[in-house]
């Protein structure tokens, strides 16, 4: 099981830290570092700046939302990137919600997520391979555009830049069973959101068919600290954002990820809660047991002991967010 940075999205500003947190994830041998994006910060520029700035970890996107570009801007962004990092690029892409989709980009959330997924995936890999112009007659993204509100002069195109890579790893953020399963098919690689190494059931159906080398990169937030209960306070504040406020009390798919995993009662408490302005209340009613199994977190030996389970599941790569440099040690010496 190899180890990655996760480092997620900006706050209110640039996070100073970024960048030595990335080199200092490279001097201790960590595989990857990933960028993330939500309604402020892009994945790209980020992570464009850390490649300047380092020589050898990969350069990851978890993730880049599909609907902040169409697939053939996302293919740029990437080759790109990838040129210029001598070919550390993996691409890590998700749908988002209703909520973000329509509320932040201003266009439709897909009335057929699976379809969309596909097809965007499908642009991404013609322009990387550049075998031809990239053509797809398609529900949400058509090459040439056919729509009844476009000239009919579309010319289908390949890249004037020759991608360095064709095989690109392009890994997706999938968190429906139906969307888990179709990633194993279309995908290089899953970047769950949430990972529990004690539930294997809660994914067992759909990763039924893992292709041979297909990467498995969940985030865990790590914190090496002697009290359990407040090192789990930022992994229930975290849950308690995602859970309540990152959706629609009828759609919202983090807090069905949640209760899918044995948490339903809790997942629309804590929903609830956030909806009520009930902020603090619904991180507290996040359950110390889900926050504990899906993180890293406790005293050197409690979390050498528990990266065992980690690392017997189908797990391949730990995306480690946790912005202390003595954790990101720790964990580098207790996965050599």
């Amino acid at each position: 099981m190899r180890l990655g940075l996760a480092l997620g999205y900006w706050g209110r500003g640039p996070s100073t830290d970024h960048v030595p947190l990335a080199q200092e994830a490279e001097r201790l041998g960590y595989h990857s570092v990933w960028t993330a994006e939500s309604w402020g910060s892009d994945a790209f520029t980020p992570l464009t700046w850390i490649a300047a700035r380092t020589t050898r970890i990969r350069l990851g996107t978890a993730i880049a939302q599909m609907a902040a570009r169409p697939p053939t801007t996302t293919a740029m962004h990437a080759l790109t990137l990838d040129h210029l990092s001598g070919g550390r690029m993996m691409l890590g892409l998700g749908l988002s919600g209703p909520q973000v989709v329509e509320g932040w980009y201003g266009r439709p959330f897909p009335k057929s997520p699976l379809t969309a997924t596909r097809e965007y995936v499908d642009v991404v890999r013609q322009v990387l391979r550049r075998e031809g112009p990239v053509e797809l007659d398609g529900r949400f993204h058509s090459h040439p555009y056919r729509g009844a509100d476009g000239t009919g002069l579309g010319k289908a195109l390949k890249p004037i830049t020759h991608p360095l890579r064709a095989e690109l790893p392009l890994l997706l953020g999938a968190e429906g069973p139906k969307n888990i399963a179709q990633t194993t098919r279309i995908a290089d690689g899953w970047l769950p959101l949430y990972w529990s190494p004690t539930r294997p059931q809660a994914y067992e159906a759909s990763l039924a068919d893992l292709p041979e080398g297909f990467l498995v990169a969940p985030m865990a937030r790590a914190h090496v600290c002697d009290d359990v209960a407040e090192g789990l306070l930022p992994v229930k504040a975290m849950l308690g954002f995602y859970i309540g406020g990152m959706g629609h009390s009828a759609r919202n798919f983090h807090a069905d990820l949640m209760a899918r995993m044995g948490f339903e009662e809790e997942a629309r408490r804590i929903q609830r809660l956030f909806l009520e302005g009930r902020r603090e209340e619904a991180v507290l009613a996040v359950p110390d047991a889900f926050a504990d199994e899906i993180s890293l977190v406790g005293p050197r030996e409690r979390i050498a002991e528990r990266l065992e389970s980690w690392r017997k599941g189908p797990v391949t790569d730990l995306l480690v967010l946790s912005p202390d440099p003595h954790t990101l040690r720790v964990l580098a010496e207790l996965n050599s």
